[in-house]
């Protein structure tokens, strides 16, 4: 019996180099929270490849959503744009062997199982991935045990600071909304 067939993680957010770090963290923090660590490090790659190319190429704005839905054994993660221009995978040859960008999309589909792109007309676009989740999942409880007597785990995590007074609007924080 699966307790938790569904669950999912939403962070919507502008793509700026400093916000792509954070959403890498999220989401590693997220699958480490449902028990999925050894996703962590596919997924960390796949959406910052995601998440740099929408900062790189898209138009009008920077601004997208990172979802991330684990259902049953399979682990989904998208990331929506405005952009309704549909990304390319460039066929590399040698003379571009040593060229430092056009390689995200070859990395994603190397990592995952699937991946693809759902066009949404003028509301622009969603390009996604999938990895499978280990079986040993479902099975058990989407929190973590507690420790007992107050015994501290051995983990230090990230504070992220947020400048509050004279930040720009393009600096603004990501948001997100997790549930399960």
């Amino acid at each position: 019996m699966i307790s938790h067939p569904s669950r999912h993680c939403t962070v919507e957010l502008q793509a700026l180099p400093s916000r792509i770090g954070q959403v890498r963290r999220i989401v590693s923090a997220q699958l480490r929270y449902w028990h999925l660590d050894p996703l962590i490090d596919r997924a960390a790659l796949g959406v910052t490849e995601l998440l740099t190319n929408v900062h790189r190429h898209a138009q009008p704005d920077k601004m997208c959503t990172v979802e991330i839905e684990l259902l049953l054994d399979r682990l989904t993660v998208s990331v929506h744009d405005h952009d309704p221009r549909l990304p390319a995978v460039d066929t590399m040859t040698d003379d571009d062997s040593l060229a430092t960008c056009g390689r995200g999309l070859a990395m994603v589909a190397a990592v995952s199982e699937s991946w693809g792109v759902r066009a949404e007309g003028d509301e622009g676009k969603v390009v996604w991935f999938a990895l499978s989740a280990p079986a040993a999942v479902g099975a058990g409880t989407s929190r973590p045990p507690r420790r007992a007597g107050g015994e501290r785990s051995g983990r230090v995590f990230a504070e992220i600071e947020h400048a509050v007074d004279g930040r720009r609007a393009e600096h603004a924080p990501a948001r997100s909304a997790v549930a399960g």
